[in-house]
């Protein structure tokens, strides 16, 4: 089981929790969680990716075993922790400004 956390104003969205778990067939990558996210939540497509490239959003963060994992390819393996459930897959909204 796959556990990841939103941001408050896509779980208001979504009308979600904190925590969504997910089942994944297959590697556990960025791709894989936000795909079957979408699936199961179609309101937020084009909310955390872009509906045609499917690049991440600007000010959307992606946190992983406490690294950012925002740049990272999205085919990527992610950690051990966040594919058996120790640890939640965090979508974050960042912020900028000063």
């Amino acid at each position: 089981m796959i556990r990841v956390t939103l941001p408050f104003h896509l779980r208001n969205l979504a009308k979600v929790g904190k925590e969504i778990q997910l089942e994944l067939d297959g590697p556990v990558t960025q791709r894989a969680i936000l795909d079957k996210l979408e699936v199961m939540y179609p309101v937020l497509r084009g909310t955390i990716r872009d509906h045609q490239t499917h690049k991440r959003r600007d000010f959307i963060r992606f946190f992983a075993a406490g690294q950012d994992w925002s740049h990272e390819t999205p085919e990527k393996p992610l950690p051990e922790t966040i594919a058996n459930g120790t640890e939640p897959f965090r979508i974050i909204g960042a912020m900028a400004g000063g």
